[in-house]
Parts: structure tokens; C-alpha cells; sequence
């Protein structure tokens, strides 16, 4: 590429969702420091010895570091996408396969694309107020880094080692380019921020050029080209939104995650064609997989980006900033109760609304009484979110006439809160003082 990234880009993309959006909101306050190093973002999917993954009492896992917990909650997510879409897809006699290895490269690619459209987006709202220096930016920093190494490896996977480096180095400059836009439209740069959006022009091609080759042609260079270039505006829009501080903000993010999905299926069809992989990425098996995928990927960060503003925002639950989080988050919910009317009903889809608006709401009692540090309330909170495993499976086995046993549905959920409690946990100790 034409230049390497700076220090300061380094460090300044370098944020995950969780603890980023608390030193945003917390600069002009008190230092929020805990006063020690972060733990290393790398062992985040480590640690599970206190999860009972079947029926049981679930407890939450946390290492410490929010980065590090809010990405394995995340991470957890494609894996429930599956067992729901092979489950579903069955019931209901759709066509393709769920499971083939086209499948699977559209649902890793949508989980990961997604994943740094949040990681960037909030870590731009980062480098706004936090020094590049803080322990809290070293563990941020290697939480972008390992959504990016994820990346690389997939392409080296299906393209060789060269290729991969390669990808890195096309992917770093990118990121780099949204970094030199962010600082220039914090501080009212206008020819800065129109230099560094004709750098990501040119990132865009540069980088068509580079999926037309590894896919053999089977990726138009044209094609990438066009689908990154949607990437770059809604990005942009919401850099621009985290800049001015728009309570809003979450729903411009949102909509940048939601469209580099199909940037995922545009990819992933062409690699899959490249290798000769088997299945079809376009088909409606794998389509159904990906989007639960990502649905239930942006659920988790959604749900920490609306505790956070709980915690964070003046004003609390009565906050602008609270009332639209969680109005992106319920969207979200929406989106998914939609998804199961269009396989299951209406009935059962907005049986299905009730049931996981109820499960959030588990979660927010579960942020509150760690926020306030009431063990009481945050036991009875955990209690009612295992609880809640039980009936959701049996809904999920009933509406896929037993392909979804309840018992395999129950067994997911309970990772699901495990790891998204203990995500909160590292939260609550990083803000509440």
C-alpha cells in the first residue's frame, strides 16, 4: 500500500465495544481507571470451567477485560446460528444446505465484517477523548488486531500465506484511512477528511483488484469495488454521527453493520467459486444461517453498548443516549421475531418477541444490580436468565417440530449468558466506582 499506519492510528482504531464507549462518555468526569494492567485480549475464549453448558445453573465467566469478554460473547453467536438455522431449515424444508463449506465462508465472513464495522465505528468514538497510551488501549487494541487476524486467516485458508499478508496489509491501510477521517472531521478539517476519502477510494479498488485475483475471476473486481464503496459511506456516516455525538449514533452504526453483510455474500460467493468449495453461498439454507448469524451476533453488541450507556450516560435509563441504544437493540429483536414469523407464523414469531424482549430485560436487572452492587438482586437476575434457557428451548423445539432439541437450545443459551454476564461484569468493574 502507499503508506503504513501511524502509532496513533494503531492505538486510536483499537477499540472494542464495551469499555471504548465508557472513556467516550467518561472524559470530562473522573478518571475511571482501575489503576492495573488490562489481562491480555488474546485468552478471552479461555476460562469456561465454571459454565455448566447443559441444564444446570449457568455462572458467568469473565477474565477482566471488558474487550476481551464483550468479543467472546460475541464469537459465541455464529455457533447458536447454526444449531437454530439446521434445525429450522429442516422443519421447514428449505432448499440448499446449512451446513456446506460455501455456507460456512458466508457465515464466518458476515460474523467477522460485522464484528469490525463495530470494533471501528466505537473505537473511532475512543480516540476522541482516551490517550494512546492507556493499558485500556492496549487491551482494545488487541481486540481489533484479533478480528483482523481472523480475517487474514480465512483468506490464507482458501488463498495461501501470501495472499493473507497481503490481505493484512490492504485491510491495516483501510483502517488506517477511516482513522485519518475520524480525527479530521473531530476537529473541522475539511481538506484532511476529503484527502482521506479519496484514500479509501482508492483503498476500494486496490482491494477489488486484489479479490478478482485470489478468486481466480470468479469475484469481479467491479463488484468488490462497489460493495466496499457502500462499506466507506456508512462507515463514514457513522464516524460522522460518533463525532457529533448524536444520541442516534447506534442506529447510523447499526445500518453500516447491516449492509457489510452483503458485502459478506458478495465475497463469499466468489472465494467459494475460487476453490471449488462445495454448496452454494446464495442459497436459501445458507441465507437463513447467515443472517441468524448476524442478528445474533448484533445482539450481544448491541445489548453491552445499551447497558453501557446505563451506566455511563447522564441521566441513566432516562438518558437520550439510553432510550435510543435501546431502541437499536430492540429493532434488532424485531428483526429476529420477523425472521421466525417468516418460517413459523406470526403467532410464533411474536411469541418469540416476548420471550427474548424478557430475556433482555433479565440482563438490564443483571447490569443494574452489578452497577449498584446488590448480589442479591444480581443472583435472583441470573437465576431468571437461566431460567429463561428452559422455555426458550422447548418454544424452539416445538416450532421445529423436534429438529431443535430443547435440551441442545438450553445448552447455547447458557454460554449465551454466561459469557454475556461475565462481559457485563468486566464492564461494571471498569465504570462503577
Amino acid at each position: 500500500m502507499r503508506r503504513t499506519r501511524s502509532t496513533y492510528a494503531v492505538a486510536a482504531m483499537a477499540a472494542g465495544l464495551t469499555l471504548s464507549l465508557t472513556l467516550t462518555a467518561c472524559s470530562s468526569s473522573e478518571d475511571t481507571s482501575t489503576g492495573s494492567s488490562m489481562p491480555s485480549a488474546s485468552s478471552s475464549a479461555d476460562g469456561m470451567d465454571g459454565m455448566d453448558m447443559g441444564t444446570g445453573a449457568v455462572e458467568p465467566v469473565s477474565t477482566g477485560d471488558p474487550f476481551a469478554d464483550a468479543r467472546t460473547a460475541a464469537q459465541h453467536m455464529p455457533e447458536t446460528g447454526l444449531t437454530l438455522a439446521t434445525g429450522l431449515a429442516a422443519a421447514t424444508g428449505t432448499a440448499g444446505e446449512v451446513d456446506s463449506d460455501a455456507a460456512t465462508l458466508r457465515s464466518a465472513l458476515t460474523a467477522l465484517l460485522q464484528e469490525h464495522v463495530y470494533l471501528t465505528g466505537i473505537g473511532v468514538a475512543t480516540a476522541y477523548t482516551a490517550g494512546a497510551d492507556s493499558d485500556e488501549f492496549a487491551a482494545a487494541k488487541a481486540a481489533l488486531d484479533g478480528n483482523t487476524a481472523d480475517m487474514t486467516d480465512a483468506i490464507a485458508s482458501l488463498a495461501g500465506d501470501d495472499a493473507g499478508a497481503t490481505f493484512q496489509q490492504v485491510w491495516d491501510a483501510h483502517i488506517g484511512y477511516f482513522v485519518d477521517y475520524a480525527v479530521a472531521v473531530k476537529s473541522g478539517d475539511t481538506a484532511a477528511a476529503a484527502a482521506a476519502q479519496a484514500e479509501l477510494a482508492t483503498y476500494t479498488v486496490d482491494a477489488g483488484a486484489f479479490f478478482e485475483q485470489i478468486s481466480a475471476g470468479n469475484l469481479p473486481a467491479a463488484a468488490v469495488t462497489e460493495a466496499l464503496a457502500m462499506h466507506v459511506s456508512t462507515m463514514s456516516a457513522a464516524i460522522d454521527a460518533l463525532a457529533a455525538g448524536e444520541p442516534t449514533a447506534s442506529d447510523t452504526l447499526k445500518a453500516a453493520a447491516d449492509h457489510v453483510g452483503m458485502d459478506a455474500a458478495t465475497i463469499a460467493t466468489g472465494l467459494a467459486a475460487g476453490a471449488g468449495l462445495s454448496g452454494d453461498a446464495m442459497d436459501d439454507a445458507s441465507t437463513l444461517r447467515a443472517n441468524l448469524t448476524a442478528m445474533l451476533q448484533e445482539h450481544v453488541y448491541l445489548a453491552s453498548y445499551a447497558v453501557f450507556t446505563a451506566y455511563t450516560a447522564e441521566g441513566g435509563v432516562e438518558s437520550p443516549a439510553f432510550t435510543a441504544a435501546a431502541a437499536t437493540l430492540d429493532a434488532n429483536s424485531v428483526q429476529l421475531s420477523e425472521a421466525v414469523s417468516s418460517l413459523a407464523g406470526d403467532e410464533n414469531g411474536a411469541a418469540f418477541l416476548d420471550l427474548w424482549r424478557e430475556h433482555i430485560g433479565f440482563f438490564v436487572d443483571y447490569a443494574v444490580a452489578d452497577a449498584t452492587g446488590d448480589e442479591d438482586a444480581r443472583q435472583q437476575a441470573l437465576q431468571d436468565l437461566d431460567g429463561y434457557r428452559g422455555p426458550a428451548g422447548e418454544f424452539f423445539s416445538t416450532i421445529s417440530d423436534g429438529e431443535l432439541p430443547a435440551d441442545d437450545v438450553a445448552a447455547g443459551l447458557g454460554m449465551h449468558v454466561s459469557t454475556l454476564a461475565g462481559a457485563i461484569d468486566s464492564l461494571a468493574a471498569a465504570l462503577v466506582k
